[in-house]
């Protein structure tokens, strides 16, 4: 099973989403409301990969993220940015000096997507 940690303090997205993988049957879906509370849970559940919002109270996403990657505990965890603010010219901000960043495509919240310090595989080009 997969353990996800979602950073995100908008409720109607944390329920979408974690209704969503939890009815895939492989993954566990933690939430946190900040990054301050994001940051402490990324220690303490050791999830496999974080989904990350940008913009949050008491710690924001951009600053969450450099917290993440500095602390040798958390810096492997892949971080995967899921923010309107992925759009534009924003992605090299976001990368912060901690690995690739590319903006998918597209105008809308579900369509900017960064990923931060991991490892992607490529799919065989005869996958869906």
């Amino acid at each position: 099973m997969t353990k996800v940690l979602y950073i995100e303090d908008n409720d109607d997205n944390v329920y979408m989403l974690k209704m969503r993988l939890e009815l895939l049957g492989d993954f566990e879906v933690l939430a946190a409301e900040d990054g301050e509370k994001g940051c402490t849970m990324a220690l303490s559940e050791r999830p496999d990969i974080i989904l990350m919002d940008l913009e949050m109270p008491v710690v924001d996403g951009w600053e969450a993220t450099r917290r993440l990657k500095g602390n040798p505990q958390t810096r492997d965890i892949p971080v995967i940015v899921l923010s309107a603010h992925a759009l534009a010219g924003e992605h090299w901000r976001a990368a912060g000096g901690f690995g690739k960043a590319k903006p998918r495509p597209g105008g809308s919240r579900a369509d900017g997507i960064l990923c931060l310090g991991g490892r992607r595989q490529r799919r065989p080009q005869n996958s869906p």
